[in-house]
């Protein structure tokens, strides 16, 4: 019985350790051990590592070393932005208004509904156009001296589109409001510059650029006030308690230096075989659309929707045909439901329940995508035959 070939076509999911950011964490489990919180020679050398790698992701992000913090993950990171943020913004001026848009990470928008649900906060969404953008000036006539954080992805994970977020924070900061950007998806690939972007409070996670799963990073800029929400030690400019992940932050701030030193090789390889999958899905595919933007999307990402497909038995047989991508419908067992970015496009139920993310990455190769485009018209076709 011959082995299935297995291709991974599922990088907004998340990425594999890069073998120099590997090489580089290695030391830093057994030799360089130390808790940088220690006075003593293991404790220095641990220290030396972390402000470092702080070092590292302030040159990249364009920021000051104490405006990175340290975080478990890109969730964490948003959690503790829009939290933090909001506690602040209400004790210190009143503000008790949300603004986010509709296809916002769960990280983001679960985070804003507790906020609403059960401390007070009241939460507005944000029109998105049928490709999920957000019009900066939607979010002019939204704001109020009340509004006590903006919060508006800068690359969609599920359908790839970018937003203008340097002209959405330059009118923020017109009106002195914080703004914040999940840029989790986006730092593989997007420049990051803080002061390009005029944003107030950016989100990075490592896994999804080669770095560790369990780190990332939020840039803070100076002058905006948090509470801090995990207590404990002054780790963190006292802004989250905890042992510091040496091994996983060197592997960040490693992960973090390849992806902007390398950002423009690897988008112009990526870009063509993305524009060839687009292209011939929807030449090759009846009933096909397109989600997301064409043009101002992720380099690396073609995401769609099949009218009349099961999403998720779509995504179980091409894993059977050894191919692993993702679906945006949140299909629970006996009900699925379409995904809510595809709702906030206005994608019927038909048609949102049938999606297909396909991502790219360092390691896809044009053979393994045509491959994968020749199986996939049939793969569909089986789908709607069941």
């Amino acid at each position: 019985m011959s082995t299935i070939q297995r291709t991974y076509l599922d990088y907004a999911a998340t990425t594999p350790v890069d073998q120099r950011v590997l090489e580089a964490m290695l030391p830093y489990f057994t030799r360089d051990f130390g808790n940088p919180s220690s006075v003593h020679i293991f404790g220095q050398r641990a220290e030396s590592a972390l402000e470092t790698a702080r070092e590292t992701l302030a040159a990249g992000l364009g920021c000051n070393t104490d405006e990175v913090i340290f975080t478990s993950c890109g969730s964490e990171s948003d959690n503790l932005a829009l939290r933090g943020t909001a506690f602040t913004s209400r004790e210190k001026r009143g503000a008790s208004h949300l603004l986010i848009s509709p296809v916002e990470h769960h990280a983001v928008s679960h985070t804003c509904e507790q906020l609403a649900r059960h401390f007070g906060f009241e939460l507005e969404y944000l029109p998105v156009d049928q490709y999920g953008r957000v019009n900066p000036a939607d979010v002019a006539s939204r704001l109020r001296p009340n509004t006590a954080i903006v919060s508006v992805i800068y690359a969609n994970n599920e359908i790839g589109t970018i937003n203008p977020i340097a002209e959405i924070g330059a009118i923020c900061h017109e009106r002195g409001i914080p703004f914040h950007t999940d840029a989790v998806q986006a730092a593989a690939y997007l420049p990051v510059d803080v002061q390009a972007l005029n944003v107030d409070l950016i989100a990075l996670g490592a896994h999804k650029f080669y770095g560790p799963k369990g780190i990332g990073a939020l840039y803070i800029r100076k002058g905006v006030d948090l509470l801090a929400t995990q207590t404990g030690g002054g780790q963190e400019f006292g802004l989250r308690a905890g042992t510091s992940n040496i091994p996983y932050i060197v592997g960040m701030a490693e992960a973090f230096r390849l992806a902007q030193s390398e950002r423009q090789q690897r988008v112009e390889r990526l870009l063509p075989l993305r524009d060839r999958i687009i292209g011939r899905v929807l030449e090759e595919i009846p009933r096909a659309q397109l989600t997301g933007h064409p043009t101002e999307r992720l380099p690396n990402h073609a995401s769609f929707v099949f009218e009349g497909v099961d999403g998720n038995a779509l995504l179980m047989l091409l894993d059977v045909y050894g191919y692993a991508c993702s679906s945006g419908s949140a299909c629970k067992t006996g009900s699925p439901e379409p995904s809510e970015v595809l709702t906030a496009l206005g994608q019927s139920r038909s048609w949102a329940l049938g999606s297909l993310r396909v991502t790219l990455g360092i390691n896809s190769i044009p053979e393994e995508v045509d491959q994968f485009l020749d199986i996939l018209p049939e793969i569909v076709s089986k789908v709607r035959a069941i």
